[in-house]
């Protein structure tokens, strides 16, 4: 019912019904296949299988799948591949992934995410969770969250989990994940599955480039496995793509574009051949875009007006890389607006999805 609903908006819109269905058949298969922050490498070698079938070259580094097409220097795209979930750290003891002690990295707790995490513990009750071997990708049991605390002690969510008592520390658990349709938006754990769906759609279609598929970048890390690939091979560049979701905090402001580009994160400022290209595309197919830096400005001068903590421009990995190699890798960022960050339930609108897919047909195909 759900694939008759979806396909039936995207006839309404004028879209390739096959195109689109093909897409829609990618992300539910790789949403399917768990990929907790720190505990990659399953899905790593799931996606190198979708890829060599295809007839892409594939190769796994520590950190970072490198995909490559006939052409390799025709397009350079990275997304970060890792989700956040769980990790059980003691006998029945559970806490969120990626900000245990041993993932923390330059996380100062002023982010959006970590502003956004705090807030949102009540939304993993009854989540349902698997436990999965990191390296085969074996089921080990599922369980459900009954209840989510944060300790100030540790600085992180703690998980009491039913079902799961049987499991050892360092065992990775993801959230049971489904894709859902409704009122044309969306949802599920997108972050990042949708962009790793994206580029794999664009393969499909014709897309003959470079692409990096990253791990963990949701604890500040993936750019030291892109930084160490291009220094091995003394490559620079300024047209590195990074696809990521970028939360809002409501459908509104969500809604104001579909394509969410920067000028510069907490990092760095950006500068790349890519932006004016996207923005003169945007132009020509009257896409909505809007730039990420500037909307946190915008809320920052409201704060300051009520003596409130600014939030931080954020980390991005292209700003890492960007300050990592003193401008050598340069390129910029494209995002897809979204709400519910970093739960189950991070909605998308069908509209954004399809305007950012033509966006990047128009900039690689």
């Amino acid at each position: 019912m759900f694939k008759e609903i979806f396909l039936k908006h995207i006839r309404e819109t004028g879209a390739s019904t096959v195109e689109m269905s093909r897409f829609l058949d990618i992300l539910k298969q790789l949403i399917r296949t768990p990929s907790v922050v720190g505990a990659e490498h399953y899905f790593f070698l799931f996606l190198k299988k979708e890829l060599e079938v295809i007839g892409i070259q594939a190769a796994l580094h520590e950190g970072v799948l490198v995909a490559e097409g006939n052409d390799p220097d025709s397009g350079m795209i990275s997304a970060h591949i890792d989700r956040h979930g769980l990790v059980c750290t003691g006998p029945n003891e559970f806490q969120y992934a990626a900000f245990t002690a041993q993932n923390r990295g330059d996380l100062t707790g002023d982010s959006v995410a970590e502003k956004t995490y705090r807030d949102i513990k009540e939304r993993f009750m009854h989540q349902r969770v698997q436990a999965y071997d990191p390296w085969s990708g074996a089921y080990l049991g599922l369980g459900e969250i009954d209840n989510a605390y944060f300790c100030e002690r540790r600085v992180n969510l703690l998980f009491n989990v039913k079902g799961l008592e049987h499991l050892h520390a360092g065992t990775p658990v993801a959230y049971v994940d489904t894709l859902s349709y409704e009122d044309e938006h969306l949802s599920a754990q997108l972050d990042n599955v949708l962009s790793a769906a994206i580029i794999l759609f664009l393969y499909e279609r014709g897309y003959q480039g470079r692409a990096f598929f990253t791990a963990q970048e949701e604890v500040g890390k993936s750019w030291r496995f892109l930084l160490e690939w291009f220094r091995g091979r003394d490559i620079s560049t300024d047209e590195l793509l990074v696809l990521d979701t970028s939360p809002y905090p409501d459908r509104k402001s969500a809604d104001a574009q579909h394509i969410v580009l920067r000028h510069k994160d907490a990092n760095a400022k950006f500068s790349s051949s890519l932006s004016p290209k996207i923005i003169d595309i945007c132009n020509k197919l009257s896409i909505k875009y809007g730039y990420k830096d500037e909307f946190i400005e915008n809320i920052n001068k409201e704060l300051a007006e009520k003596n409130r903590a600014p939030y931080s421009l954020g980390s991005t990995e292209m700003g890492r890389l960007v300050n990592a190699s003193e401008g050598s890798i340069q390129g910029t960022t494209f995002q897809l607006p979204t709400t519910g960050y970093h739960t189950t339930s991070e909605t998308v609108s069908m509209a954004a999805l399809m305007d950012a897919i033509k966006v990047l047909e128009a900039l690689y195909l």
